[in-house]
């Protein structure tokens, strides 16, 4: 192997509020000699999710803090240049989480090998990756079925939209909020959602009221806060909360308090289960094999927002705390 130069981007601070530009540095790194058993990959597309906001915290979390300094990570689409490993041979097309990086050198078992005759090959990011695979098992995790009506927070976002067309698929009622009418257009128009709100025209409370009177059995998660107080209130007897997510608190610099409704909780008997993708990762093969079908038979779609060039990473990442995103936000390497 010649020398291999990478660009990666790394933490050069921790955040207070939303992040900014000066958290992140773009530094350059000269790749070892290529191990035995080990694989060269160049990164295509790469993610960025709002999860890792948390880890830009000094903070014990489910995952430990990025370290200031240090090339951060996250999911990847990459190619396979050269292989000392039987597994793979170059030109195969691999997952990873050793995003925010142009090349990497890894183990064969911290790839996971997808097909190339896919495209574009981001779906792996995107409905056909982790972030499919939080929605999917979303649903799995409370059994949300046909006769459901979801609300779903965040409905634009990356998660949110596969998961209201995969309650779609499931014979769901599926209701979405998002924060424009652009979004509220693309839930209806493109995403089959079954009726969506722009959450800045009114609250929460007041339009779930308006547009499902007679209340929802499910409540998908992604953004917490206002939202999940107007679901608490919203939900039937009975009902369920997915929690996904609470992107509407990751930058406060002081816990918000919680809902103010949450006697909710005993008065409805209600069910509230927290999400991790990763305690699915036993089930992978079964997602893809369900929800491959649906996008190759056009039944899903996988909407993106694509910026190009790895310098390019942090303005994405901090684009998704200013809704500059509709789906999933990517970035393509060049």
């Amino acid at each position: 192997m010649t020398d291999v130069i990478s660009y990666e981007i790394r933490l050069a601070s921790r955040p207070n509020g939303i992040p900014t530009k000066d958290n992140f540095a773009i530094a350059q790194t000269k790749l070892e000699p290529l191990p035995d058993q080990e694989v060269l990959v160049r990164n295509l597309y790469m993610s960025v999710d709002p999860y890792m906001r948390g880890r830009m915290n000094d903070s014990k979390s489910y995952v430990a803090p990025f370290a200031i300094g240090k090339v951060l990570e996250g999911g990847a689409v990459g190619e396979v240049v050269e292989s000392h490993a039987s597994e793979f041979k170059p030109g195969d097309v691999v997952t990873s989480n050793f995003g925010w990086r142009e090349y990497f050198i890894a183990n064969p078992k911290e790839l996971h090998p997808v097909s190339r005759e896919i495209e574009p090959l981001s779906v792996y990011l995107g409905a056909l990756g982790m972030t499919g695979m939080t929605a999917w098992a979303g649903l799995n995790l409370v059994e949300v079925k046909a006769s459901d009506v979801i609300y779903i927070s965040g409905a634009a976002g990356a998660v949110g939209s596969v998961a209201g067309q995969l309650a779609k698929l499931r014979g769901c009622k599926v209701i979405g909020s998002a924060g424009s009418k652009e979004k509220v257009r693309f839930l209806i128009d493109e995403c089959g959602f079954d009726l969506a709100f722009d959450y800045k025209e009114s609250s929460a409370m007041e339009q779930l009221s308006r547009l499902v009177p007679d209340g929802i059995d499910v409540y998908f998660d992604n953004v917490g806060g206002e939202m999940l107080e107007a679901a608490l209130s919203t939900l039937r007897v009975h009902g369920r909360i997915i929690a996904c997510g609470g992107i509407s608190g990751y930058n406060n610099q002081k816990p918000q308090p919680g809902p103010s409704n949450l006697f909710n909780m005993i008065g409805k008997r209600l069910t509230m289960k927290g999400l991790l993708v990763r305690d699915w990762l036993d089930r992978q093969s079964e997602f893809e094999q369900e929800v491959s079908g649906y996008f190759s038979s056009g039944k899903l779609k996988n909407k993106e927002t694509v910026v190009v060039g790895i310098d390019q990473a942090p303005n994405a990442f901090i684009g998704l705390f200013t809704g500059n995103n509709i789906g999933k936000m990517v970035v393509r390497l060049d």
